[in-house]
């Protein structure tokens, strides 16, 4: 049965060849019948095929000429962050928690905490090197508030004054912060209430002065009232003791009414004397011629002539001396005018004297007076300013300024339970650089503000960023001397760019805005010399004259008069020819 069985196959291969071979010729006859070809076929199949134009439609586009290079994507250059000592506080602290590096901060958050104590971190160019409280101004007070502002706690005027407003603004970024904020301390309440015991002295001081001085001006208008008094009483008592100021006069002339008076006086005791002697004659003789009249009465009316007799030598003797008392007192009139005067000047110059020493003691009361006053405002002002200062307050260790944020904490150099002062760690900006350079020929047309546009085709990146630094001379930060270092800030992007390569494409000359364009090759140079380009019209082709402008990226920005080329016309770049149909 085997062998039945091999020379079945046997056949079966031998049928198979003779197939295969009867195959192959009936397709070789098949192939030479389809290459032979009439002479009219081959005449019709070697003719050249019309040629068709190119067309392309015209853009409205921006047209730049590009510097292109490459760069490394990085954070921002480390800096340092210092905490600078706070004077009020009285020392530096002690570190209690400090962050962990790569940790991001933005502005208003707790970057670290001492002896229990935040430090903000707030947006800022300089430093911050002092205390801050209500009264305090200057160019970091102006940095708070502005800060403040922007966190949307309002501080008032952005003016660089440390007013009660901005003392409120600090206490909320405080308490949205979960922190308490840092009011007056023990020594600062202290120092207000020696203050406000010296005010209190002075305001009893000015009081008094001010009493004084009011009793000082009444002395001197009773030292006044007094005088003038005094100066009447002097006249009276002159008056009443040295006579009138007439009777002195008239004393002085020679016309003494005194002398007259006595001398008046005189003659009329004298007349009188005489009468009653005349009388007593008349009566005696009477009596003697009386024949009836006694001895007796005789003697009695002798006597009573004697006594007339002696009364009249009385009244001469005593007008006599009353003149003569009189007429010595007249001679006195001088010395008594001047004793008068005297007196009266005597009492003017008292009155004066006493005016002049109560109007001193006023002058004395009234610089007391000034005195207390000045003492008095002045602690006025202390104790306002003091009290306006006891506010909340921004102790200078508890605030950071760094230039621009948010950041990112790149090493951390303190410690916990270290000193809260000088260095403590370093951080680099959030925002993304890029390290890149540019050659020697292209360096001076890149300026810093110039936009670039960053990409990498192979890792699907695309952002946009600005020129911020280009470098004075070749060679300089890491780039050969063939070339110039080039600093790009890229711009917000939400691609995790750090550490990756990216090309960077910055526009020199540029259309500022869409311009029509076609591509070069559509422009030809007519035979007098202008330009123009070929527009199809439905399959209908017509030159237009245009205007070239910039050329770059091969295009080329075109302007043709009455607005014969839109965007989306079609123009003719070249023409293609059709392939020739193979022979068969």
């Amino acid at each position: 049965m085997g062998k039945d069985y091999g020379m079945i196959a046997s056949r079966v291969n031998v049928l198979w060849v003779v197939l295969s071979a009867v195959g192959g010729m009936a397709l070789g006859a098949w192939y030479m019948g389809s290459r032979i070809q009439s002479p009219a076929e081959m005449a019709a199949r070697t003719a050249p095929p019309e040629p068709s134009p190119i067309l392309v439609p015209v853009e409205s586009r921006v047209l730049s000429t590009d510097v292109v290079t490459r760069g490394t994507v990085r954070f921002g250059l480390p800096q340092p962050v210092s905490i600078a000592p706070s004077t009020v506080k009285g020392g530096a602290g002690l570190i209690s928690s400090l962050p962990r590096p790569n940790t991001p901060f933005n502005e208003g958050e707790v970057l670290m905490s001492a002896s229990g104590r935040p430090v903000f971190v707030l947006r800022g160019a300089a430093p911050g090197f002092r205390d801050m409280s209500p009264g305090t101004s200057g160019s970091d007070v102006q940095q708070v508030e502005a800060a403040l502002a922007r966190l949307g706690f309002d501080p008032g005027p952005v003016d660089g004054n440390y007013d009660q407003k901005t003392s409120a603004a600090v206490e909320r970024m405080y308490q949205k912060a979960g922190w308490d904020a840092f009011g007056p301390t023990r020594e600062q309440r202290a120092a207000i209430a020696a203050i406000e015991r010296d005010w209190s002295d002075a305001a009893r001081s000015r009081l008094a002065a001010e009493t004084a001085r009011d009793t000082a001006v009444k002395a001197v208008a009773a030292a006044r009232a007094i005088g003038e008094q005094n100066i009447r009483q002097a006249t009276i008592d002159s008056a009443a003791r040295y006579g009138t100021a007439k009777q002195l006069a008239d004393a002085r002339a020679g016309k003494s009414l005194l002398v007259e008076a006595e001398r008046a006086r005189g003659t009329h005791a004298a007349a009188m004397a005489d009468a009653d002697i005349k009388t007593q004659v008349a009566d005696r003789a009477l009596v003697v011629l009386d024949p009836r009249q006694t001895e007796m009465t005789k003697a009695a009316a002798e006597a009573k002539l004697r006594v007339a007799q002696s009364a009249q030598r009385k009244a001469r003797v005593e007008a006599e001396l009353a003149i003569e008392n009189a007429t010595r007192e007249a001679s006195l009139a001088d010395e008594r005018i001047k004793a008068a005067e005297g007196a009266v000047k005597a009492a003017r110059l008292e009155g004066e004297r006493s005016v002049r020493a109560a109007q001193e003691q006023q002058t004395l009361s009234e610089f007391d007076v000034k005195v207390a006053t000045e003492r008095f405002e002045r602690l006025d002002r202390e104790l306002a300013a003091a009290r306006a200062r006891l506010g909340i307050q921004v102790p200078a260790d508890e605030v950071v300024f760094i230039p621009s944020l948010p950041i990112r904490v790149h090493e951390v150099t303190a410690v916990v339970a270290g000193s809260a002062s000088g260095p403590v760690m370093s951080v680099t900006d959030n925002e993304l650089s890029i390290d890149s350079q540019v050659a020697i020929e292209a360096a001076p047309l890149v300026k810093p503000g110039m936009k670039v546009a960053v990409d990498e085709q192979a890792l699907g990146i695309k952002a946009s960023g600005v020129v911020e630094t280009v470098a004075n001379t070749p060679g300089t930060r890491g780039v050969d001397g063939y070339h110039f270092y080039l600093g790009v800030k890229v711009e917000n992007t939400p691609v995790p760019l750090a550490g990756f390569s990216v090309r960077l494409t910055i526009p020199i000359e540029t259309t500022k805005g869409a311009v029509i364009a076609v591509p070069t090759s559509a422009v030809s140079l007519a035979a007098d010399g202008t330009s123009r380009v070929l527009v199809d019209r439905g399959g209908r082709q017509e030159y237009v004259t245009v205007q070239p402008g910039l050329s770059t990226g091969g295009y080329v920005e075109v302007n043709a008069p009455n607005g014969q080329l839109v965007p989306g016309q079609l123009v003719v770049v070249g023409y293609k020819t059709a392939e020739p149909v193979a022979m068969k």
